[in-house]
């Protein structure tokens, strides 16, 4: 049956406008995950779930299909990305197309290669029951960080068995947003995919960027650029 690549791409973006399609170095910025998505050559289709006539003629333009519209339902604010695959699932089952993976690929990654896709789908298959979900490097220890009251006064923020623990702790990992492969029977009665059969793929630091704000389209843009010219 093989995998389904499946790429988020609403319209309704709040925090940078049309964020999916801003010009990222020539290009809009869902085009760099369906050309890896592509270039991976993991998958029997390469699909954009958008509720924009306007984003699928992009995703299109890019090679990735797009066999319908994301419902208003899957395209609101309170949707989470699991209401929209449960959602491309049942449309695909309608029209009696069946996979055994799919994988999430969010566009506001786009500094994530084919390879990573690649050693992903390969980590799955050598260990994998369930999952492989992508992480990186935390880039500050978890240990260094507590909550503030409302005064700002230091109570409870850290104690000081924490500061010693820092250089004998080890390394921190954290979810970078850019990969989610599940199989998929077992995604239908599990939606936690963090448990025992599912495996962390380790991303560099370089290729984690998660795009919310315009700080990080701007180290994207950076990273891209310089990418770019090395070629």
């Amino acid at each position: 049956m093989g995998n389904i690549a499946i790429i988020p791409a609403r319209s309704g973006s709040k925090g940078i406008k049309d964020k999916n399609i801003k010009d990222l170095c020539g290009k809009p910025l869902m085009a760099y995950t369906v050309e890896a998505a592509l270039e991976s050559g993991c998958f029997e289709e390469v699909m954009v779930s958008t509720d924009s006539e306007k984003y699928a003629g992009i995703a299109r333009q890019y090679g990735a299909s797009v066999p319908f519209l994301r419902s208003s339902e899957t395209a609101s604010d309170t949707a989470s990305s699991w209401d929209m695959i449960d959602e491309v699932l049942a449309k695909h089952k309608k029209r009696n197309r069946f996979f055994d993976t799919f994988c999430l690929l969010q566009p506001t990654s786009p500094l994530r290669t084919s390879g990573d896709i690649k050693e992903a789908y390969k980590l799955y298959h050598e260990k994998a029951s369930f999952a492989v979900v992508s992480v990186c490097e935390a880039e500050h220890s978890p240990l260094w960080c507590g909550h503030l009251p409302d005064s700002g006064e230091f109570v409870d923020f850290i104690d000081e068995q924490s500061i010693k623990q820092r250089q004998t702790a080890g390394k921190f990992y954290r979810l970078n947003g850019a990969l989610y492969i599940a199989n998929i029977e077992k995604y239908k009665t599990d939606r936690f995919l963090y448990q025992r059969g599912s495996y962390a793929y380790i991303m560099a630091p370089e290729n984690s960027v998660d795009i919310d704000t315009d700080l990080d389209f701007k180290l994207a843009q950076v990273i891209m650029q310089n990418r770019i010219f090395a070629n």
